[in-house]
């Protein structure tokens, strides 16, 4: 596998574990970066952007992410709680009139973050088209009553929070979640994210695959809570949606952001570094550490894994989905994406991939955080644990390494 990009001295073994993704895991394209105290350590990219054609993976490669965009629109969301234009403990309503129907006045903000406003899916029939239509959808989920099956008061919004959230932006602000995103953390930063990708930028998005399993039947739900979740994103015919223009062209707040793994991890590295980096402050040190702050953990009831979240973010459960850290969050995206930070190391990493896979836990960003924490805390192999984060790294045999150790 032919690697592209750098390691900071000591990382050398991160990028070895990124090649030996190819050939462990079927990897198709990816890419994944990590900044260290505001400084790249790890860029790396490789593979094939799309199959069918053969275009390789580049350094300015786009890959949609899909729920990795929540980490970019709860970051809107706290802005805006900063400015006093949104307070977490206040009801929805008081921002969003409409959204007090059915029964729906005392639903918080906060709630809404944390995956609590008991809406998991949208009852009344939509299109495609109405599907991409931020309005049309939070139109209807403002009139829509919460569920009340039990099983609802903490389980996953994976599309509906997007719109929740989305419209608490445009009634406070004017502005949708991809025009603030672009103007008050994209070009400050020099973030190369978007929430709504313009046309002049399709030719850089990679082509998000399919994996084994990851797409749903269509099917009839016995379950009304099983139905009402059912992703429409997750269809047999899904793929042609995700790679559509129309759907690149879409905001969608939830699960809709085309970013390189670089600008993923220099995002994330500004949150661990209380919200400045290169000189450039977009939130306050208190804002970052609300956005960490519990609103809820508890256990999926559909599925029995843990969750937990903060202010849009997920926080670390025993899974250490994030990393070894105590204090990691960020956000995964469907299909492999993971993407968040490590504030009592200073750092910001991503992980961004085109082919979508199934598995849980997801091994490919793991077997990445596992060494890149090992590069941060060596360690004497021969005197820990087998269980301790720092794994060796098994000889696979050679593996062609371009990328820079110790350069750009």
């Amino acid at each position: 596998m032919d690697v592209q990009g750098f390691t900071a001295p000591g990382f050398e073994a991160v990028a070895e574990v990124f090649a030996r993704n190819f050939e462990r895991y079927d990897e198709a394209g990816a890419a994944f970066a990590a900044y260290r105290h505001g400084e790249p350590v790890v860029d790396l990219w490789g593979g094939t952007a799309d199959p069918s054609s053969g275009r390789p993976w580049h350094k300015d490669t786009l890959q949609l992410v899909f729920s990795g965009a929540k980490g970019l629109t709860a970051a809107c969301v706290l802005l805006l709680t900063e400015r006093g234009l949104l307070d977490l403990d206040a009801p929805a309503a008081r921002y969003w009139p409409e959204f007090a129907a059915a029964g729906k006045g005392r639903i918080t903000v906060g709630e809404i973050l944390s995956h609590q406003a008991r809406l998991p899916g949208v009852q009344a029939p939509f299109s495609t088209e109405e599907l991409l239509d931020h309005q049309h959808m939070a139109k209807l989920l403002a009139a829509q009553a919460p569920t009340q099956d039990p099983r609802a008061g903490f389980i996953y919004h994976a599309l509906t929070w997007g719109w929740l959230t989305g419209e608490l932006v445009r009634r406070v602000d004017g502005r949708t979640v991809g025009a603030l995103l672009a103007e008050e953390f994209a070009r400050p930063l020099g973030l190369d994210v978007w929430l709504g990708l313009p046309d002049e930028e399709h030719h850089r998005a990679a082509t998000t695959l399919a994996g084994p399993d990851v797409l749903q039947p269509h099917a009839e739900d016995d379950d009304p809570l099983l139905a009402l979740i059912r992703n429409p994103l997750l269809t047999p015919d899904a793929p042609a949606l995700w790679n559509s223009a129309a759907f690149r062209r879409a905001e969608f707040p939830a699960v809709g952001a085309h970013v390189t793994a670089r600008s993923m991890a220099r995002f994330y590295s500004c949150l661990a570094q209380g919200g400045e980096l290169d000189g450039v402050r977009v939130l306050q040190p208190a804002t970052v550490e609300l956005a960490r702050r519990e609103l809820r953990r508890g256990v999926a009831s559909l599925w029995g894994s843990p969750m937990a979240y903060g202010a849009g973010f997920e926080l670390r459960t025993e899974l250490a989905l994030f990393g070894p850290p105590p204090d990691t969050f960020g956000h995964a995206g469907a299909g492999g994406s993971r993407h968040g930070a490590w504030p009592s190391e200073g750092i910001g990493f991503s992980y961004a991939m085109n082919l979508t896979r199934a598995d849980f836990p997801e091994r490919r960003p793991l077997d990445l955080l596992d060494a890149l924490y090992d590069a941060v805390h060596p360690c004497d192999l021969a005197a820990v644990p087998s269980r301790h984060p720092c794994k060796g790294i098994p000889n696979r045999g050679a593996i062609q390494l371009n990328w820079a150790p110790g350069g750009r």
